[in-house]
């Protein structure tokens, strides 16, 4: 796309060129030129695709697992006041995705029975932003196909308990969760400005809870629970003789995270959703955002600009305190 284009839905998308035009849905449900469909547009992850009408936009969101959904895109812009602000968790409240990619070196060295083994350069945008089965389902095509995924996910959940057992106990690497520059002032602003926090993340509990424990160890703010308005995770894992909750088939990009954090989380009705902000340091957690129907900021520092999401994106800002600016109308970033 050489010039800006208005896109139902998503709007005009002046970073156009970041979208790549495509001739059919990957599903082959929908070609350009029937049935409507006026154009197909992905990023440059390929995660999502989006078919454009006249009239409406929808998304298709691929699954690694096979299970992939069509939603529609909702018109989002930020409206006065803003009643909440929701944050993802890794990269954008805490520092923590070189422990999580870590984490899935050693369950692929477990796996290979190779203690010595590490990623590469090339994999590390596949292993984050996403589900842990979809970053250990990427791991065994490319390194030991003759695996699956369910025994994969036993040595993943062997290495983060005992990991996360001495996080929490004071013990484990004192770099693994620290708070991104400018958390705390920024959570107190809200605070102070009466705006409600949630936090969203494809994480599972287990994971999730010891890093905001550390996070807010070290800014000394007490219980995350008692702080923050909502706390949503991806749940609990399924495991041998004990349920498991829904998290790994429906994480970012898919919307219902963000969802039910805006709405059941915080009670913010669907036909108020504008007075709502999306934070995201991922392509992934952008377009889960955009899908739930949030105005989102995009931040520096994870693969926005690299995964071709940064035009879905209301602004994008380098700091929590450039943000903070625009949540309080003070100053324009784009």
């Amino acid at each position: 796309m050489s010039k800006p284009l208005s896109i139902p839905g998503l709007g005009t998308l002046t970073d156009g060129a970041d979208l790549l035009s495509l001739d059919a849905c990957s599903d082959g449900t929908f070609r350009v030129g029937r049935d409507g469909v006026e154009r197909i547009l992905t990023p440059a992850d390929g995660r999502v695709e989006f078919v454009v009408f006249a009239d409406r936009t929808l998304a298709y969101v691929k699954s690694a697992l096979g299970y992939a959904a069509y939603y529609p895109v909702h018109p989002v812009q930020i409206e006065r006041p803003v009643r909440a602000v929701l944050m993802d968790l890794d990269g954008t409240t805490v520092d923590s995705e070189l422990f999580w990619v870590w984490m899935i070196e050693q369950t692929t060295a477990s796996l290979l029975r190779r203690q010595s083994f590490r990623l590469e350069e090339a994999d590390l945008p596949f292993v984050s932003g996403f589900s842990v089965s979809e970053h250990l389902q990427y791991c065994i095509t490319k390194y030991c196909p003759d695996q699956t995924v369910e025994q994969a996910r036993r040595y993943y959940f062997e290495h983060t308990r005992r990991e996360m057992r001495e996080i929490l106990e004071g013990r484990g690497r004192a770099d693994a969760f620290v708070p991104t520059p400018g958390l705390k002032d920024f959570l107190l602003a809200l605070k102070a400005d009466g705006i409600k926090i949630g936090v969203a993340t494809s994480g599972l509990y287990e994971k999730a809870w010891p890093e905001l424990v550390a996070a807010f160890r070290t800014m000394n703010l007490g219980d995350p629970a008692a702080f923050y308005d909502a706390i949503i995770t991806a749940g609990y894992p399924l495991g041998h003789g004990s349920a498991g909750t829904l998290g790994e088939l429906s994480p970012k990009p898919h919307p219902w995270l963000y969802a039910e954090v805006g709405r059941i989380g915080l009670g913010i009705p669907c036909e108020q959703r504008n007075h709502v902000i999306g934070i995201e340091d991922s392509g992934a957690g952008v377009c889960a955002i955009r899908l739930a129907g949030f105005p989102t900021i995009g931040m520096a520092g994870g693969n926005i600009i690299q995964s071709g999401t940064r035009p879905l994106c209301q602004h994008y800002c380098e700091s929590l305190a450039e943000v903070l600016g625009i949540i309080r109308h003070s100053e324009v970033a784009s």
